[in-house]
């Protein structure tokens, strides 16, 4: 597919009520400021500023946005439309042997395979053969949380023995559910510590006097709480765990749980095609995906998989790879997330390669400055998912994500999600802010505002859970 750009309108701490908060990473994946772009003479007035942490070197342009500078290529951050290049997207219907896939049948036995090993060995990492074995056990159950609304586990994931690191998943489901519920389930940042007075739920461990954990180095303060009354409301459970319980997220500590404990004698770090933490965090959500298929609270069929930002990235991953994810919603997954690597738009692969490189797969260096030579784009991470649900999200104010990026990252992937039996956005042109398309299984929601999983972005995401699980029990 060759692409013409257009010009088209960017801490811990549980109190008496658990919500979740959708930390923004503007500080850790974007620079500093990144408005929309407002005239092409602005990038030519950039000016030389000190680097950003240490890592890259950044430019200012007469409109004050912050415009990295990678170290190897040189290349320049762009906000604008009508200085993209033209580029080709590899076809997701067309076999590495050049054969058309004309069929849900060759789709599943060869394209869908090679797609998932390009990604496995080339942008996040596969999962290798040593990856410890996870053990659960409930730690705790309460009948009466939030004022008797709720049941609320807490399950302890033990990595490698009784001995390993842990994980903690905090679970909640509908009291007055009669059957197994649909779920969803939050990869977050960290547990918020906005609170209803009036709640009495107290959970094991955690002291509602201690100050918030400090969120990992480079985001900011929690904004928008996850709406978990909402959700119970709806008739669905909801369960959150923290990602770095998994793994670490930093360019010196993101060694030092799963993915070390995989290392093999005199390995001192994953092979180039082996595991960054996108790949460990998803296989985590995967890992908790088991017990959830041996608690019969939990309806396993229907269980959606819910991140932010680099997490949002990683959702796209897990739902990919592991197909018993029957609904993902990504907010602002961004650059080898949701929106078009080889558009150079905002965030760009060097970017993301010489300051997150710890992230993907040690192979993903080879594409520096080499973005066309990738096997694969965003349009066929999201293929991957077909034909199940994805709603997409972005914000106007975070065009270091590129927005219309996620969007065309989506119009990509219709052609696959037809071939499937599926229903694709409806349109190839890029909705007004406020403008949800969530009519087929292919959605996407643009709001106005930063690099933030909004109030408006959940209410879209459980009007688009509804339409599949609506016989789900309501909990009235």
């Amino acid at each position: 597919m060759k692409c013409r750009p257009t010009p088209l309108r960017s801490f811990v701490s549980l109190f008496s009520l658990l919500v979740i908060s959708g930390l923004s990473l503007r500080a850790a994946d974007a620079p500093a400021s990144a408005p929309a772009a407002s005239s092409a003479s602005a990038q030519a007035a950039a000016s030389s500023t000190a680097p950003t942490r240490g890592r890259t070197p950044t430019r200012k342009d007469a409109d004050g946005r912050t415009l990295q500078v990678t170290r190897n290529t040189g290349h320049v951050t762009n906000y604008y439309e009508e200085k993209i290049p033209d580029y080709t997207l590899p076809d997701p219907l067309k076999l590495a042997s050049g054969v058309p896939v004309a069929d849900a049948d060759t789709w599943y036995k060869f394209r869908r395979p090679e797609i998932l090993n390009y990604y496995k060995t080339e942008i996040y990492g596969r999962v290798p053969a040593s990856a410890p074995k996870v053990t659960f056990t409930v730690a705790s159950t309460d009948p009466q949380a939030l004022n008797g609304t709720a049941i609320h586990k807490q399950i302890v994931g033990h990595f490698g023995g009784p001995d390993g690191p842990t994980m903690t998943v905090e679970m909640f489901l509908p009291a007055k559910a009669t059957g197994p519920v649909p779920l969803i389930l939050s990869l977050s940042f960290g547990f918020g510590a906005v609170g209803n007075p009036s709640s009495d739920l107290s959970l094991p461990g955690v002291d509602p006097t201690a100050a918030p954990a400090l969120p990992p180095a480079g985001t900011r303060a929690p904004s928008t709480p996850e709406p978990v009354a909402d959700i119970l409301t709806h008739g669905y459970g909801y369960a959150v765990v923290r990602y770095t319980q998994i793994e670490g997220d930093s360019a010196t500590g993101s060694l030092n749980i799963v993915r070390k404990l995989a290392l093999m004698p005199g390995q001192e770090k994953p092979d180039d095609d082996e595991w960054g933490t996108i790949s460990a965090w998803g296989w985590g959500l995967s890992r908790i995906m088991d017990y959830l298929e041996t608690d019969q609270a939990v309806d396993a069929k229907r269980v959606a998989i819910v991140g932010h930002s680099r997490l949002g990235k990683t959702v796209l991953w897990a739902g990919a790879a592991d197909p018993r994810f029957a609904m993902v919603f990504s907010s602002q997954g961004g650059e080898l997330g949701s929106s078009i690597g080889r558009r150079d738009f905002g965030e760009s692969i060097d970017d993301m390669a010489q300051n997150f490189g710890y992230q993907f797969a040690g192979n993903l260096q080879k594409y520096v400055g080499h973005w066309n030579n990738m096997p694969v784009d965003t349009h066929m991470l999201i293929s991957l998912i077909a034909p199940r649900p994805l709603l997409i999200t972005g914000g106007t104010g975070d065009q270091w994500s590129d927005p219309h990026g996620e969007f065309l990252g989506e119009v990509g992937a219709a052609r696959v999600y037809r071939l499937l039996g599926a229903k694709d956005l409806g349109t190839t042109e890029w909705p007004k802010p406020e403008t949800p398309l969530i009519s087929g299984d292919l959605a996407y929601y643009l709001h106005t505002g930063p690099h933030d999983i909004t109030k408006e972005d959940w209410a879209v995401f459980l009007n688009f859970a509804d339409r599949y699980w609506k016989s789900a029990p309501k909990n009235n």
